[in-house]
């Protein structure tokens, strides 16, 4: 077989349709190599895994001395054909991968793809459309207007003239929600809660703006009242929907009211829990996101979409004329004045993937309806393991999930105490971790009202065709494994 086939043009879906099965095949005997949610052996194991590969195929790569030596080589001077290519590495890619699909991997905002969507994708890489100029991709621009316009009504059902332009996910939404800022207040000040996602603070550094304050939280969520006496117009404020580590909401009308009242500005993270609003009982936890100047979004979450699939939404099309950048051989004047549309001025990015086709499909395919279906599915599966979680006498429940993120910590960590708890607690993740059994998170989060952090266990229910039941034995592991990290002469109250 060529290797040489190019994807696209004449011949280039036949070439597709005899590469693909066997990439399938390959990723389908990874998987069953793997046998669990994460490969066993840790970093180690897997580095070990892939030099052992690379050393099957025999490439020959150049010596220091110029003379060639058959070795395991990243960069061979020698293919081995597509075919031979695609099976060694894909097969190695499944074997070595955490599985989203797997109840057991449950560490992070890391979501199963859906189907529909990873076959769109196939079709826009091979198109590969640019969406830096429209005569790089003509209905690919305008599938991604028509889209982002559709997400922009959905965040400002009531906005004059809102828009969306599509990010790389949740960090790149939050750098243009305070360069916005940056661009109608150069004194911008950023101001978030301790709940607030780390790409705050590196947005903040990245564009020259003073560190965020930052005011206190209660329950993971923002505290309204502490915003009083720190705000300014210039203040930005950038609240949450769904935070990292458990999944709560920011209280968005009080904080909405409060910035309206010092003149300040408001941009809501909502990357995990937005697409909420795509279900009609879910909805109303997301009350105020509307009153925002701007919104973060990501698909990659609840939207089920491969990285990545970020959105952000203005609540004024106009401000993002900001991002309006000349190149004369992308958007001349003359071109855009005789009826081109000018897509550099769309992303802070030049070159970038059409990602809009593959969300618009998944949206034609399911609808809103049916996206958010898949959200209460997971939010509803969540609350079913919480309570599994409250009744098991090996383990804590942190708090009632908000959204899909149940909050745990074994019993035996709390009795071990302060920082002694803490380390065997990061044990029992990296134990389960090593043994390939199951990947779980991690969060540092007060064990009550005004009481010190403490670590504890994180799970991000993001795959929506599991039960509860599905995630007991995983419960059951975690407190097996903790009583199995006390010291030596202690007995854990759960049977392994």
């Amino acid at each position: 077989m060529r290797a040489d086939g190019l994807a696209g043009g004449e011949g280039g879906a036949d070439r597709l349709g005899e590469l693909i099965p066997v990439a399938l095949r390959a990723m389908a005997a990874g998987v069953a190599e793997r046998g669990g949610p994460v490969p066993a052996g840790g970093p180690a194991a897997v580095a070990a895994a892939l030099v052992a590969e690379r050393g099957e195929l025999g490439q020959v790569t150049a010596g220091a001395d110029g003379t060639g030596r058959t070795s395991p080589a990243a960069l061979p001077r020698t293919g081995v054909g597509a075919e031979a290519a695609l099976e060694h590495l894909s097969r190695l890619l499944a074997a070595g991968s955490a599985d989203p699909g797997d109840p057991a991997c449950a560490a992070h905002l890391h979501c199963p793809p859906l189907a529909v969507s990873v076959a769109a994708d196939v079709v826009a890489s091979a198109l590969n459309p640019s969406m830096d100029s429209w005569d790089q991709a003509p209905v690919a621009s305008e599938l991604e207007r028509e889209f982002t316009a559709g997400i922009a009504r959905l965040c400002y059902p009531r906005a004059g003239n809102p828009d969306a332009v599509v990010t790389t996910g949740g960090t790149e939404s939050n750098l243009l929600g305070l360069l916005l800022a940056r661009e109608r207040n150069p004194r911008a000040q950023p101001v978030c809660g301790a709940n607030a996602h780390h790409s705050v603070a590196r947005a903040a550094w990245l564009l020259g703006l003073p560190a965020p304050i930052v005011v206190p939280c209660a329950g993971d969520r923002l505290v309204p009242g502490a915003l009083a006496g720190v705000l300014t117009p210039d203040s930005v404020v950038v609240a949450t929907a769904g935070t990292t580590n458990t999944g709560t909401l920011d209280p968005l009308p009080e904080i909405a009211g409060i910035c309206r009242r010092h003149g300040a500005r408001l941009h809501v993270d909502a990357a995990y829990g937005g697409m909420a609003l795509c279900s009609e009982s879910l909805k109303p936890r997301l009350d105020g996101l509307d009153l925002a100047d701007s919104v973060a979004l990501d698909l990659h979450k609840f939207g089920w979409q491969p990285v990545a699939a970020g959105l952000f939404a203005a609540r004024e099309a106009a401000e993002l004329a900001a991002l309006t950048v000349r190149a004369e051989y992308l958007n001349a004047d003359d071109d855009t004045e005789a009826g081109l549309p000018d897509l550099l001025g769309r992303s802070i990015r030049t070159s970038r993937r059409p990602d809009a086709f593959r969300m618009a499909v998944t949206v034609h395919a399911l609808g809103t309806d049916g996206l958010g279906a898949l959200v209460e599915r997971c939010c509803a599966t969540a609350t079913e393991v919480a309570r599994l979680v409250d009744g098991h006498p090996g383990l804590r429940l942190w708090g009632a999930p908000e959204l899909s993120t149940v909050v745990l910590r074994p019993v035996v960590a709390d009795e071990a105490g302060g920082a002694a708890g803490d380390e065997l607690v990061a044990r029992v993740r990296r134990a389960l971790l090593e043994a390939g059994t199951a990947v779980i998170g991690r969060a540092a989060l007060p064990a009550g009202p005004g009481g010190e952090n403490r670590l504890w266990l994180k799970l991000t229910l993001l795959h929506p065709h599991t039960t509860a039941e599905d995630y007991r034995p995983l419960l059951d592991r975690i407190a097996a494994t903790a009583g199995a990290e006390l010291p030596a002469g202690r007995e854990s109250p759960v049977a392994s």
